[in-house]
């Protein structure tokens, strides 16, 4: 069946070494696309070249909202620059994170408002990272939208059955990482069982947050099958399904990308 791994980090540290092994690990296992996520904008070049190691690797461009640090300035025009390149297929990681950032929150909401910019200039999705910070996300992603439509995907959702809900209504997407595999994660577990299937994407989020039955290993690519599957068992429907129905959701929304 095919797989996607719609946001993983193979620029870390985690994978120096062994990416080549991930990267066939992941084609094994039926990948037919990933995402690995930039995180700083002065780190772009580096997670580009990740891009070329094999076809069906694509990657992202933007700021982390904790990423306070950048030798590039922050900007649509910075970012719209960037996505220039081919393999480019998303803007982000970008939002909001007011849990323990050392990151001023007008700032993020400024860089934030500037990733927007750039996805409704060009059209192309963003990705949204979001903690304890769901009111405000809310009410700037409906002033954005207003102003001019854009497509995003909740990355890593674990928040509010609220938040879900107003995504949905937006016609955003919404990611299931591994933490949805996790024991005390029955709050989030009854979310998932309820987003529409035409809504719902499949992340890593690699190298962290390892799914159920792999906890304690690094995290990869190649193990969002187990994400899959801990979903189809727990939304009652077949496992070929939620694998068809994500990637083809993923190419939906990243259509830059295509199947390797």
């Amino acid at each position: 069946m095919p797989l996607v791994d719609s946001h993983c980090h193979l620029d870390f540290s985690e994978f120096q070494g062994d990416i080549q092994v991930v990267l066939q690990n992941a084609k094994n296992d039926g990948l037919v696309a990933l995402q690995t996520i930039c995180t700083n904008l002065q780190n772009f070049a580096q997670v580009y070249e990740i891009t070329k190691l094999a076809p069906f690797v694509y990657c992202s461009v933007g700021q982390h909202p904790a990423q306070q640090l950048s030798a590039l300035p922050v900007t649509a025009n910075t970012i719209m620059g960037m996505c220039e390149a081919e393999k480019v297929i998303g803007i982000g990681e970008v939002g909001l994170d007011y849990y323990n950032s050392q990151v001023d929150t007008e700032l993020q909401k400024t860089r934030f408002v500037e990733h927007i910019i750039a996805a409704q200039e060009l059209n192309m999705p963003l990705i949204i990272h979001s903690r304890n910070a769901d009111a405000d996300l809310i009410d700037i992603l409906i002033k954005h939208k207003k102003r001019k439509d854009f497509s995003a995907v909740l990355h890593c959702f674990a928040s509010t059955e609220e938040l879900a809900l107003k995504a949905i209504e937006m016609g955003l997407y919404v990611s299931a990482s591994g933490i949805v595999t996790f024991k005390n994660a029955q709050q989030l577990q009854k979310i998932f069982a309820n987003i529409p299937l035409e809504r719902l994407l499949l992340e890593t989020d690699a190298p962290y947050l390892s799914p159920v039955p792999m906890r304690g290993k690094r995290n990869e690519p190649s193990f969002v099958k187990h994400i899959a599957s801990f979903l189809a068992n727990l939304r009652n429907e077949p496992y070929d399904t939620i694998c068809n129905v994500t990637t083809d959701n993923f190419f939906t929304l990243f259509n830059k990308a295509s199947v390797a």
